[in-house]
């Protein structure tokens, strides 16, 4: 397997790979430039946004600024809208669904390092050159989504479609459809009601 596939797949991967690193510089050229642009530049952004964001619907929305390390593994569907300062770390796939709303300062990271501290080290290459090995969890946030303000999603963690994520929280676990939650670590607070779900009325 190449380092990508091993990052893609989950597996321990050498972040340092030629491709890889490639990637990551252009996506972070990228979300640069996309944060020079104002929003009345709608050309300028939507030109810079395919090349970053490849897989979205129509009607996305970064207010910016944003950050992705990535980008290219990052899908989000139809009328997604992100308030400012979005910080994406896609070293595995980011699966965003239709209508999903996120508030200002959110992070969705699924890059992951090791818990035992002796394989989490930083290694030294024959050259000097200093590297580490990392992992990483896919993240899936489901249609009709809101999370609200300063919400941090962790990798692995899926929210089911229709959820309200309150500000200030921090998804470790999944979050099952339809469902009020909020916390650090975040909870599920109570079911929405049909009048109360996101999407009900179209």
């Amino acid at each position: 397997m190449t380092e990508r596939e091993k990052m893609l797949a989950g597996e321990p991967y050498d972040p340092t790979d030629e491709e890889l690193t490639a990637l990551r510089i252009r996506a972070h050229r990228l979300s640069q430039q996309y944060n020079l642009t104002l929003e009345t530049q709608e050309e300028e952004r939507r030109e810079i946004l395919d090349a970053l964001l490849p897989e979205h619907g129509e009607g996305t929305y970064l207010q910016g600024p944003v950050q992705f390390d990535y980008g290219v593994f990052t899908r989000v569907g139809k009328y997604f809208y992100a308030n400012f300062n979005l910080t994406v770390l896609d070293t595995c796939p980011v699966t965003i669904g239709d209508h999903v709303f996120i508030g200002p300062n959110c992070t969705i990271a699924t890059a992951m390092h090791f818990f035992d501290p002796l394989p989490r080290r930083m290694r030294v290459r024959e050259n000097g050159a200093l590297y580490d090995i990392e992992y990483g969890k896919s993240v899936t946030i489901g249609d009709d989504c809101w999370l609200a303000s300063n919400v941090v999603v962790c990798a692995g963690v899926t929210i089911g479609s229709g959820c309200i994520i309150g500000a200030g929280s921090v998804v470790t676990r999944d979050i099952p459809d339809g469902c009020l939650a909020a916390g650090n670590p975040c909870r599920v607070i109570r079911r929405l009601t049909p009048q109360e779900r996101p999407g009900q009325d179209g």
